[in-house]
This record gives C-alpha cells, sequence and structure tokens, in this order.
C-alpha cells in the first residue's frame, strides 16, 4: 500500500508552482487540495481525539439532532475533497479507452477502503457478531466507487443531475414513515434509513453508541454521493483552461449559491448530519467549495505558499493518519492500563487527567490532550514526508 518514488518530495512550493491543467493532467499535485485535506485532517483527529468526552468545548460537538457546529463540517469536507481528487487520478483516461486495470484499480481501492473500515471498527476484539458493517471508510469507499465510475462515463452535467436526483430521491424516500414505528423523524430511529439499516444489517451491526440506527447507514449514502459528486465537478473545474482567478471566483460563486441553497432548504427539512440531510448535503457542499476557493486563491492565485507546508504534511498521508490514529486511540483507549492507587486507568485517560488536567482544568485539558496528538503526528507524518513516504490503497 507504500508508493515510494526516487526522487525526494517536491516541497510545497514546487507542489504549487505544478498546477494541473486539462492537456497536463498528471503534472503535479494541487497545492490547495492538499492544504485543504489537512486541515480537515487536523480538525478531524481534535474533534475524535477529546481527552474526555464529558468535557468538549461546544463548537468541538455534534449538534445533537438539528442543526450544526463546525465539527458537522469534517466529514462532508472529507467526502468532498475525495471526489476532488478523482479527476486528477483518473483524468487521462477520459478520452482513450478506459483498460480493464482501471476498472481494476477503482474497484480494488473501494474495496481496501471498505476492509480498513471494518479493521477499524472490529479492533481490537474483531468480534464478528457485532461488527459494525458501515462507517466513515465504507462511507468513502462507496462514494468513491460510484463517482469514480460516473467521472470515467457521464458528462458534467449527467453528474449534475445525477447529484439533484440523489438528494431529491433521498428526501421523497425519508417522508415514507418507517414500517416499525408509528412517528417519522421524531428519534434517529424513526425514518425509513434506520428501518432499513436494521432490516439489512441487523442492530448488533449497527452503531454500537446508537444500537438502532447508524449515521453512516446505507441510505444516507445517497445525499452523501451529492457531496462526492460536487467535489468531482470542482476537480474537474480545477482541471479546465481557466485562469486561476476565473477558478478561485467560479468556486466561491457556485459555493455561495450552494450555501445559500442549502440554508433555505433548511426551513422544510432542516440541516441534520445524523440522517445526513439534503440540505446538509447541499450547504456542507457549498461550504466546501468555499474554503477550497480561499485556499486556491491564497496559494495558486497570490503565490502566499510558505505558511501551508505543515498542512500539506497532512494532507498527502491523510488515510494514513485517520486509519493510524483510530487504531492508536483504541490502543491508547483500551489495551494499555496504568494501575494509579486504587484504580485503573487506560494510558488515554492516565495521560489526560494527571498530566493535562490535573493543572489545566478539564476543558482546557481535554483539548490539550487531542493538540498534543496534532503535534506528535505531525513529527511523524513530516518524517514520512521528507523520505517521500506515502500510504496509497
Amino acid at each position: 500500500m507504500s508508493d515510494t518514488k526516487e526522487s525526494t518530495l517536491p516541497s510545497a512550493a514546487e507542489l504549487a508552482e505544478a498546477e494541473t491543467t486539462a492537456t497536463q493532467p498528471t503534472a503535479g499535485r494541487l497545492i490547495s487540495l492538499d492544504v485543504f485535506r489537512g486541515l480537515t485532517m487536523v480538525a478531524m483527529t481534535i474533534v475524535n481525539n477529546p481527552g474526555s468526552w464529558s468535557d468538549v468545548y461546544p463548537p468541538l460537538r455534534h449538534a445533537e439532532w438539528n442543526g450544526w457546529t463546525i465539527t458537522d463540517l469534517v466529514f462532508p469536507f472529507f467526502i468532498f475533497i475525495v471526489g476532488a481528487a478523482i479527476p486528477y487520478s483518473l483524468g487521462k483516461y477520459l478520452d482513450t479507452q478506459v483498460q480493464k486495470a482501471v476498472y481494476l484499480r477503482i474497484f480494488k481501492r473501494a474495496a481496501v477502503l471498505f476492509v480498513l473500515g471494518l479493521i477499524l471498527a472490529g479492533f481490537p476484539y474483531f468480534d464478528l457478531s457485532s461488527l459494525r458493517i458501515m462507517g466513515v471508510l465504507q462511507r468513502l469507499a462507496i462514494c468513491y466507487l460510484v463517482a469514480s465510475l460516473m467521472y470515467l462515463h457521464t458528462r458534467p452535467m449527467h453528474q449534475v443531475g445525477v447529484a439533484v436526483i440523489c438528494v431529491v430521491s433521498y428526501w421523497l424516500l425519508m417522508l415514507i414513515p418507517p414500517p416499525d414505528r408509528e412517528t417519522l423523524l421524531q428519534t434517529k430511529d424513526d425514518n425509513l434509513g434506520a428501518w432499513l439499516d436494521r432490516i439489512i444489517f441487523g442492530t448488533a451491526h449497527l452503531w454500537k453508541v446508537s444500537k438502532t440506527w447508524d449515521p453512516e447507514g446505507l441510505l444516507s449514502t445517497l445525499p452523501a454521493l451529492f457531496n462526492t459528486l460536487a467535489g468531482t465537478l470542482t476537480g474537474s473545474y480545477l482541471r479546465s483552461q481557466a485562469q486561476p482567478i476565473e477558478k478561485a471566483a467560479g468556486m466561491f460563486f457556485a459555493g455561495s449559491i450552494l450555501l445559500g441553497i442549502g440554508g433555505a432548504l433548511d426551513w422544510a427539512f432542516p440541516i441534520n448530519k445524523s440522517i445526513w440531510s439534503p440540505s446538509y448535503a447541499v450547504f456542507t457542499s457549498g461550504y466546501a467549495m468555499v474554503v477550497l476557493a480561499m485556499c486556491y486563491y491564497t496559494i495558486d492565485v497570490k503565490g502566499w505558499k510558505k505558511w501551508s507546508n505543515p498542512l500539506v504534511v497532512f494532507g498527502v498521508n491523510a488515510l494514513l493518519l485517520f486509519f493510524a490514529s483510530g487504531i492508536l486511540a483504541r490502543v491508547m483507549g483500551t489495551l494499555i492500563k496504568f494501575s494509579v492507587d486504587t484504580e485503573v486507568l487506560p494510558l488515554q485517560q492516565w495521560i489526560y487527567k494527571y498530566l493535562l488536567a490535573s493543572w489545566a482544568g478539564e476543558m482546557l485539558g481535554s483539548l490539550l490532550y487531542p493538540l498534543l496528538l496534532v503535534v506528535a503526528w505531525y513529527m511523524v507524518l513530516r518524517a514520512l514526508y521528507e523520505r517521500n513516504w506515502v500510504w496509497k490503497v
């Protein structure tokens, strides 16, 4: 799964100079996309690893039901970025007959992502009787597979149409009352998506925190495809012959339009991450476009690049960071334990309680813990970056 080149990995400035165009689809990486990916991964590391789940600042919590926080932007940003990278990895095949090896590569990557998600769900005990089937990487795998095949075989306008169909059809399906409930959308398991997950996977294989529904369920993958295809369309636009300033303005304008549409849809179907509501899919796609436009304008239009190096380090090995940080959290939170007086604490809790919260307080100590993780991961990823080691699937 590793990919090591003979030459050293370019610096952030060199990556920025290799602006990829339609006539040079693989000339280099788009540094603004790596920066956006790195920013997303840093945010994901912080929100997924508090010192204590009981002591988290409100912006670093998911919205309980309707509404959104900064935390609720992280996952859809990640999905959007997966879509945006597709034109850069598959663009050279658009004007040629797609070979069997390309399809094998796409299906292999989707399968590996799905399996990695299952490994994360099962680690460290791998109890197959209660293994969660769906999850973050599993949803990414499905979205990547569908968006990749659509990119190779449909025109941009067709992709727009499919994206719209995804959110509209999901909206209509979610108006159907679940057969095993008397209400609709009153709680997180009172909807057709949750019912389908219970029927298809069984409650034993759903998210253990909820037991009766899954935030990464099968049906809610439909609107998540909107985020992916929005990213794919954005990536195609970035590879076009348009001038950089036009690209930045175009992304910002399109993103602002989607933000407005998503905000308007919130009145009819509230923004809701738990069920990935249509308004949430449209709103977060617009937000992702606006943030990417700002990164692109800053780096590729204005040429302000030096500040981006740390985020590039996180961005080029995003999959490694997500998977390894998930494994590390289980190791430190479950497998390694310390005895302190009469209590036995996992390593993670020992660090939080005795090294951080003891002097910084519970809330600040809970935030300092993931910030320390970010610093530690930066040191690891920087070493890999300098050795040109990138984990690919």
